[in-house]
């Protein structure tokens, strides 16, 4: 049975009261809420109003750097050997990249790159850490530049720019020297977290002269503060700070010498160096073939730094430097110099047969050369007659010498990491090898062979003494040249002795008679030299390139007033200096008379294909094609390469700069660098 409850009463009041005590709540409620909105505007708006202003100005505007413009590296005469040309270029940002291999694949077409290149760009990406910028092409023309720029909304991550890159006038011809720039690396940037590292076109220096100088040559960067929309599109330019250009470093060295030296040693591998004998300072310093540092500023390619590799002449190693040799009969002149110190006197006649005999053994000489004494011992380079008197005195009375004269030494010159090499004697041998020094061991030294190792610039500072009689010390940085050194110990009796049989290997009966100069009253002393590679039944010309002895040879002219010393190497030359020789009469002829040795150099490009840039272009084609990529197209030949840097810019002999120390004080005053500027030179 169930119970009614009784229903309550609704009345017009009831539901009053009901509704007034609800909207009550809610309209408490939405103040309460209103009241804590208000408040919560009002701190925004008033107590962070800085903190938002910021991040709002910073969506609407954006703050990037501009890289700096490098400082030029000049050479004596204020010729830019590195300098900035304005290009355009692009760059990518892999951490902001959403398809990477799609849009690395459409930049690919739109800019025409190298399958090798798009490899290349695809594993940089793979590896790169952070905002750091790829570099994905530089040296763009502007059409191809807009193309990129009106596809951006479909390439996130991709970042088009104008700006300045680094430039190698004469190329190949510097790369060793100057050595080349390059994209920062995550290692790099690891160390600081400098922002500028990772700025879209920066380069910092990697080899030579451009990574020991960073600091002064990278300069302070710009910045530019542009209005963007909200996808990131520019609006306007607000404001530019510019940039401020790094500061130049100036060389000794004379740009359109070293152009011409580098380029005259043609398909040869080897060094040439030059050094002021009044100075101390290195005029040229070459090693061929090379790379071309121009190739490496926005990131070489994987083929071709392949091909570098594969070369078997080596163009990655500097020769003039860290290259070691056998310096064969060219240590004879200052072999000379340590006899007369012995006490042999430079009259003294030794008879050759043919050979020198030692025990059971007998060392053949190069030909059979009958009564001579020290100045035709040298102008001869007579073997027998310095095994001879390197049996009677010693090697420990010569090595000492050598070292004096700049052989095994490694000298004060930036951005050239040098090998020291070995100049050998009894105590060296002892240390090295636990064994005592032989009378064979000094008979194979006193020649420049055996245990004897030196480098190309190690044999001009040598010859450069020889010809001064000071103790020279090589400079690099114009305007800061070493003092002069100290006379040597050898009187100037003795000093004549040695220069004369120098003098006549070359316009004597000697073994360099083809490489007399004939220019005017200025004649050329030198010697020759074989370093042997390996023992040979024929020490003639063989066919296979790496078994074929190098060829040596060192300089001075002019022979009656020493200005110029020079050593030239060329690896497998051959036997005697029939590479070498022909090398620097060419490039002293340029010393002293620029169109005669011009004409010559022009003939011999054309037989041997052109400029090295024009040779390496072929070189890269062929390489690429076997690699099974479309190959670009080679290089036109066209010799004259007007630049104001290389050797065509010297028409006329040139003027003779002052040795500093021996000169009014107006003259010992470095010449003033030309402002450099960010453009094309």
């Amino acid at each position: 049975m169930s119970r009614n409850r009784p229903r309550p009463l609704v009345s017009a009041a009831t539901l009053k009261n009901a509704y007034d005590r609800r909207s009550f709540l809610i309209s408490a409620g939405g103040a309460s809420v209103g009241t804590l909105l208000a408040a919560r505007m009002a701190f925004i708006a008033i107590v962070e109003n800085e903190k938002y202003k910021v991040e709002a100005e910073s969506n609407r505007v954006n703050l990037s750097l501009i890289p700096p413009r490098r400082g030029w590296i000049l050479d004596r005469n204020g010729s830019p050997l590195a300098s900035n040309r304005a290009d355009f270029r692009v760059d990518i940002i892999p951490e902001r990249m959403q398809d990477p291999a799609a849009e690395i694949g459409a930049l690919a077409k739109l800019l025409a790159l190298e399958p090798d290149k798009v490899g290349d760009l695809l594993d940089k990406v793979e590896k790169s850490r952070g905002y750091a910028p790829v570099e994905v092409a530089n040296g763009l023309n502007y059409d191809q530049f807009a193309a990129v720029s009106v596809r951006l909304p479909d390439l996130p991550g991709v970042v088009p720019q104008r700006g300045f890159s680094r430039y190698y006038p004469t190329g190949p011809s510097v790369g060793h020297l100057i050595g080349y720039v390059g994209p920062a690396s995550a290692e790099e940037y690891e160390k600081d977290h400098d922002p500028l590292l990772i700025t879209p076109g920066f380069k910092v220096g990697k080899d030579g002269l451009e990574k020991d100088f960073e600091q002064q040559l990278r300069g302070v960067p710009g910045a530019r503060r542009v209005e963007v929309t909200a996808q990131g599109r520019i609006v306007r330019e607000l404001e530019t700070r510019d940039d401020v250009q790094g500061q130049p470093i100036k060389l000794t060295i004379d740009g359109p010498l070293q152009d011409f030296a580098a380029r005259r040693t043609g398909l040869q591998s080897g060094a040439v160096v030059v050094i002021d004998c009044h100075t101390g300072g290195v005029l040229a310093m070459t090693s061929m073939p090379a790379f071309d540092p121009n190739s490496f500023v926005g990131g070489i390619g994987r083929l071709r730094w392949k091909m570098l590799n594969e070369n078997d002449h080596i163009p990655l190693l500097n020769k003039s430097v860290r290259g070691l040799y056998p310096p064969g009969s060219t240590v004879k002149p200052l072999a000379t110099l340590a006899l007369q110190q012995a006490g042999v006197a430079p009259d003294e006649h030794v008879f050759c047969p043919g050979g020198y005999r030692l025990g059971n053994r007998f060392f053949r000489c190069d030909a059979v050369h009958g009564s001579v004494d020290m100045p035709t011992a040298i102008e001869k380079s007579c073997n027998t007659y310095f095994w001879t008197m390197a049996h009677r005195v010693g090697y420990d009375a010569i090595a000492p010498i050598a070292k004096l004269m700049g052989l095994g030494h490694e000298f004060e010159l930036p951005g050239t990491p040098q090998r020291y090499g070995t100049v050998p004697d009894s105590a060296w041998k002892m240390r090295r090898y636990d064994q005592q020094w032989t009378d064979a061991d000094s008979l194979n030294a006193v020649i420049g062979q055996g245990y004897v190792l030196v480098s190309p610039l190690q044999l001009a500072v040598m010859v450069s003494r020889i010809a001064s009689g000071h103790a020279l010390r090589p400079s690099l940085l114009f305007g800061h040249s070493k003092p002069i050194g100290a006379d040597l110990p050898f009187t100037a009796e003795q000093l004549a002795v040695t220069r004369s049989g120098m003098y006549r290997v070359v316009n004597g009966a000697g073994t360099a008679r083809g490489a007399r100069i004939q220019i005017g009253d200025i004649e050329m002393a030198g010697k020759t030299g074989t370093a042997q590679v390996r023992k040979l039944v024929n020490r003639g010309h063989v066919a296979d390139w790496a078994s074929r002895d190098h060829s040596l040879f060192v300089c001075y002219a002019p022979a009656a007033a020493p200005r110029y010393a020079m050593a030239v190497v060329i690896e497998h030359g051959g036997f005697g200096a029939s590479a070498a020789a022909p090398i620097a009469k060419d490039v002293m002829t340029y010393l002293f008379d620029p169109p005669t040795a011009l004409d010559t150099l022009h003939r011999l490009e054309k037989e041997w294909g052109g400029t090295p840039p024009q040779r390496m272009a072929r070189q890269y084609a062929d390489y690429v094609g076997e690699a099974g990529f479309e190959a670009p197209p080679p290089a036109t030949l066209d010799i004259q390469r007007p630049s104001g840097i290389d050797a065509e810019s010297r028409g006329a002999a040139p003027e003779m700069p002052e040795p500093v120390g021996r000169a009014s004080p107006a003259a010992q005053a470095p010449a003033a660098s030309p402002t450099p500027t960010g453009g094309t030179p």
